[in-house]
């Protein structure tokens, strides 16, 4: 079961880059997506959207190999944690839930 959200994708619109690649980030909400970390399950597919972070334009290119900035190992820890700081941000806004344990 893939997890795709209009909502989650829309709620983007206007967020802070979460991603954060120094020297890269251009801090500008404006140009933030839904970037999606990670591949997909076949070639030019995407994992879902609860493996994704919001990042801006240039940190969305570095994260998808369209900009080479640094060390791509490095950038995609920039990615992983962006990701975990955005699941977090959804969960605050309740676009995505954690079951309880009961």
């Amino acid at each position: 079961m893939s997890l795709i959200s209009k909502k989650i994708r829309n709620s983007a619109r206007g967020q802070q880059c979460q991603v954060r690649i120094p020297g890269v980030c251009n801090g500008n909400s404006e140009t933030v997506v839904l970037a999606h970390v990670g591949k997909g399950s076949g070639m030019g597919q995407k994992c879902d959207d609860i493996h994704a972070t919001y990042a801006c334009s240039a940190c969305h290119d570095v994260i998808d190999n369209r900009t080479r900035a640094g060390d791509p190992r490095i950038n995609r820890l920039y990615a992983y944690e962006g990701m975990i700081r955005t699941q977090s941000i959804l969960l605050e806004q309740g676009l995505i839930e954690v079951p309880s344990a009961c």
